[in-house]
């Protein structure tokens, strides 16, 4: 299959199981753009961040919800709590939900938000539970939950950077994930430890301690330009790595932006303004 000139990449289709979450069927296309695109079965349901809707058949119906949309059995109470949740980790109070309200099958497509890809990741193969950046989810089938996630030690919480507030997905469905650059996925033993800069640190199974540990000398701390703290996770458990924090991408890009009232700043020209006049691109 062919999308322009980038090859379709199906990372899987998965047959309806029973549990508490819809078991949905699902495809990943693109390379470094990447979108999911979800197929469901009449009645069921996937639940994404507001925004986040590429396209949907138009047998599929949207309703847009307090929280993540798994407390609606529940009272006024419950759907509250849920969108104070999410406020606090700096989403949206509402999330969508996209259920199949027709017959046969209809699809329903969700793109990532910048360069990256989407893991996809089964809930009760992880121990019913995972901990992400507070960014990173993008969507999931209904009967996913999302909750926040603090980190219990006072040093972690002052230091830990990014990874102070994260959310927790719990359940036992399918849940997508979306991880900035490119992924490493690690495996690490009962004991083993992995020293990781806290904006990359993606995702990481329950079974992971998260702490901090200082980058080193006072000369490194200062000059290295890594940071003051790493974190340091410690098995047993799976963690998946981010090369590209959004954190970073945002500050590479605003330190590029034009500066001095929408002037943009020669890049390493000698002419400056001159240049850019020679150049055409003095607006």
């Amino acid at each position: 299959m062919v999308f322009g000139s980038v090859p379709q990449v199906p990372v899987a289709r998965h047959e309806r199981e029973r549990g508490v979450a819809d078991d949905v069927d699902f495809e990943i296309k693109g390379l470094e753009m990447q979108f999911v695109e979800i197929e469901l079965d009449p009645g069921e349901s996937a639940v994404a961040e507001a925004g986040s809707m590429m396209f949907k058949h138009r047998d599929v119906e949207m309703t847009s919800v307090f929280g993540d949309g798994s407390s609606q059995q529940g009272g006024l109470f419950d759907m509250l709590v849920g969108a104070g949740k999410r406020l606090i980790t700096g989403e949206s109070l509402f999330t969508t939900v996209f259920t199949h309200q027709g017959q046969g099958k209809a699809r329903v497509g969700f793109a990532a938000p910048y360069p990256g890809h989407i893991l996809p990741i089964k809930l009760d193969e992880m121990g019913g539970q995972l901990i992400c950046q507070k960014d990173a989810f993008l969507c999931a089938a209904r009967g996913v939950s999302l909750d926040i996630f603090f980190q219990k030690r006072i040093l972690t919480g002052l230091f830990g950077g990014e990874g102070f507030i994260m959310q927790r997905l719990t359940g036992d469905g399918w849940v997508f994930v979306h991880v900035g650059g490119t992924t490493l996925e690690r495996t690490l033993q009962p004991g083993e430890e992995l020293h990781i800069d806290t904006g990359c640190v993606a995702a990481f199974t329950a079974g992971i301690d998260f702490d901090v540990v200082r980058a080193g000398s006072i000369k490194s701390m200062i000059f290295g330009g890594e940071g003051v703290f790493f974190a340091r996770l410690t098995g047993p458990g799976k963690v998946w790595i981010q090369s590209l924090p959004f954190s970073r991408l945002a500050g590479r890009m605003l330190a590029a932006a034009p500066q001095g009232g929408g002037k943009r700043v020669g890049e390493g020209s000698v002419l400056g303004t001159l240049g850019d006049i020679i150049g055409g691109d003095n607006r």
